[in-house]
């Protein structure tokens, strides 16, 4: 196929995010691979480009022109105006913004627009200011595609991570953990390995109590009348995985080196990992959508928003990801 087109959503105006999509329009490794549109609004991208001394925005098209641009591109959404909010700071305004972005992109995606959407950073907060009762952009997504088999995983040339759970609390997770669930998640990610490396991949699955229960001593025994059975089920599949593994050795050196990806079974077993090790080159993707989905692996960085410090990075690798998977 011609280079895809990847609809980059703004994220929140207060956050890093207008200062990166500015760097990504510019760069020349993204426009190899595909062609670019910032789905934000013009006159933010203006005004924090004046603040950081970046250059400023290149090409601003109309909905209408999605469909003939074929060069790095802004679609002005109108989701806020310059005088609704201030760089750094909370606030209903840029959780509205942050969702009019998403929804927009969506859409577009959906319709055939654009071939994926890549996002920058979201706060959580501004969401929940704003009325948004999802947890994450992750939910957002599968809320706007009605899709129920979803999963986050994050990943990276040195470490790949899948998640049962994402947003929740940890007094949540036990409640939450199934076989039919965690099978799910293996599922997903066997395929999305497979799919990226093009043969069948090597997985392994962490319990979720230290040193994965030691055999019924900790824990409410999740690993023996959950995780096991999931584990069972794949490999009933043909899929090849491992454990469950202690979470506190799983990430070692010489198992990263013979594995594929990880299952994790909450937020912090992998997402911890994997930025200690690729923070500026993880990717977040999620897997089950019927549209392609990818972004950073970081959050919005209220405290250094709009000085120009941020790195572009994790954006640009997230919107070569995106062309990837789109092929």
């Amino acid at each position: 196929m011609s280079r895809p087109k990847i609809a980059i959503t703004m994220g929140d105006p207060a956050g890093v995010g207008p200062e990166i999509c500015l760097d990504l329009l510019r760069s020349t490794r993204v426009s190899d691979h595909c062609v670019p549109i910032v789905f934000g609004d013009a006159d933010i991208l203006t005004r924090c480009a004046n603040e950081t001394g970046k250059p400023g925005p290149l090409h601003v098209i109309a909905p209408a022109e999605l469909n003939t641009t074929h060069s790095p591109s802004i679609l002005s959404v109108g989701g806020i105006r310059i005088d609704q909010f201030t760089p750094g700071i909370i606030s209903s305004a840029t959780g509205e913004a942050t969702y009019r972005y998403l929804e927009t992109a969506i859409t577009a995606c959906r319709e055939g627009a654009v071939n994926a959407v890549t996002t920058a950073p979201a706060n959580k907060s501004s969401l929940r200011e704003a009325g948004i009762t999802q947890p994450g952009q992750t939910e957002i997504f599968a809320e706007h595609t009605a899709t129920e088999n979803f999963c986050m995983m994050l990943t990276s040339d040195i470490l790949t991570c899948s998640f049962v759970t994402v947003h929740v609390g940890y007094g949540e997770v036990p409640l939450l953990l199934t076989t039919e669930r965690i099978l799910t998640v293996i599922e997903l990610t066997h395929n999305a390995m497979k799919s990226l490396h093009g043969r069948e991949p090597r997985l392994a699955i962490c319990g979720l109590n230290p040193h994965s229960g030691e055999g019924g001593l900790f824990g409410g025994r999740e690993e023996e009348d959950i995780i096991v059975p999931a584990i069972d089920a794949a490999r009933s599949l043909q899929i090849n995985i491992e454990g469950p593994l202690p979470p506190d050795t799983a990430f070692l050196e010489p198992r990263r080196g013979e594995t594929d990806a990880f299952v994790c079974m909450y937020h912090d077993q992998g997402h911890i990992p994997v930025k200690a090790l690729a923070f500026d080159r993880a990717v977040n993707c999620t897997l089950g959508l019927p549209i392609v989905r990818t972004s950073v692996d970081h959050g919005t960085a209220l405290d250094i928003a709009w000085q120009g410090k941020a790195s572009a990075k994790s954006l640009e690798e997230a919107v070569i990801l995106a062309s990837r998977m789109c092929s």
